[in-house]
């Protein structure tokens, strides 16, 4: 048998319960405390509680943990039935003894298994987590208390967003959406923007436009498209603000009835499906026009106008698909479809003015 002994501060919370914290080394939570996960047994009986591990979360945390001045304030929550006693110490104080035998370890992890996995594989021996322990009657509370600590409500998506381009040290898989995130940003707040106020965020609730949608356009855009040409200079973000609020300041010129003032209900133009195809018609214009400033963007809208049914009417997606004007949902398929329509009608629409000219 091995004893783990710590000394903890203890919190006064509901009668009959320990509930304590105190620093240790993630070996040593492992050693004491389980990571049960949810299955079901042969007669297809519940056993367990955890999630399966989420590898690319893993490997975000244990690449932000190598880091030398990585921190980890946030405690893991272990939680145990039996194999632990509790000494008061008096002034809030508590020894607090583990028993670990060769047959089982007397805790659960209820939350921070993500991390404590991330932390089995890094090479750092004077690393410690706060461990907070609460000691549960039976096994029942025990999946009550990790049932309550996990549905806690998640922060909001717009919350997250508008915070991340004055975040620094993320983990890589931010880089893109930090990017878009600051050009939504300058969008939606500078005065002279085409977009300025319309982009609903957690500060701005009452703007109409989805913000992921636009963080979509700029990342399609920065990947393959226009905005993609402007990653190699310094002032690479107020190019690309500028590229996008001249081309929405022509989408408002050119579209007028279909874009000012209206909710996406109303128009697919403001929709999310509306929103991301445009950033495809923008990235043509940019490529095959050369357009950079609202009046060279035009031409080619009002080219491509006559074929869009933004309010009213039909779009003939293909052959087999017509759909009312409001039948295109914010959805991969439908967003992919209505692109492909408007880019094929802008390249049509392109060609033929020429063929007229060429005689």
């Amino acid at each position: 048998m091995t004893t783990y002994r710590f000394t903890a501060v203890r919190a006064q919370q509901a009668p009959g319960h320990d509930v304590f914290v105190f620093a240790a080394h993630p070996a040593d939570v492992l050693s004491f405390a389980a990571i049960e996960r949810v299955a079901r047994t042969d007669d297809g009986q519940l056993k367990g509680f955890q999630r399966h591990q989420v590898a690319s979360h893993i490997r975000d945390i244990r690449d932000y943990l190598t880091r030398e001045d990585a921190l980890l304030p946030n405690a893991v929550i272990i939680a145990f039935i039996e194999g632990v006693t509790v000494k008061d110490l008096s002034d809030g104080l508590v020894q607090v003894q583990i028993d670990v035998t060769q047959d089982s370890r007397p805790g659960f992890v209820v939350d921070g298994q993500q991390r404590l996995t991330a932390l089995s594989g890094i090479n750092k021996p004077e690393f410690q987590v706060f461990v907070s322990a609460v000691i549960c009657k039976d096994y029942n509370e025990l999946r009550q208390q990790f049932v309550l600590i996990n549905n806690t409500r998640p922060l909001p998506k717009t919350l997250i967003y508008e915070l991340l381009p004055n975040v620094e040290g993320l983990p890589e898989r931010f880089t893109q959406r930090k990017f878009s995130a600051r050009i939504v940003d300058m969008l939606n707040f500078t005065r002279g923007s085409s977009l300025h106020g319309e982009v609903r965020q957690h500060t701005n609730p009452t703007g109409m436009i989805s913000d992921t949608a636009m963080q979509r356009l700029i990342m399609n855009s920065a990947s393959d498209g226009a905005i993609r040409s402007l990653m190699r200079f310094d002032d690479r973000e107020e190019r690309a603000f500028q590229l996008v609020s001249e081309f929405f300041h022509a989408v408002a010129r050119v579209y007028g009835s279909a874009w000012y003032g209206m909710a996406p209900r109303f128009s697919r133009l403001r929709h999310g499906a509306g929103i991301v195809a445009m950033g495809f018609v923008m990235d043509h214009l940019h490529s095959l026009e050369g357009a950079k400033e609202r009046g060279q963007f035009e031409p080619g809208l009002r080219l491509l106008a006559p074929h869009t049914a933004w309010t009213s009417g039909q779009w003939p997606l293909e052959a087999w698909d017509t759909r009312p004007w409001n039948g295109i949902q914010n959805t991969p398929s439908d967003i992919d479809l209505l692109t492909r329509y408007l880019v094929s009608s802008l390249k049509k629409a392109l060609r033929k003015p020429r063929r007229i000219a060429n005689g």
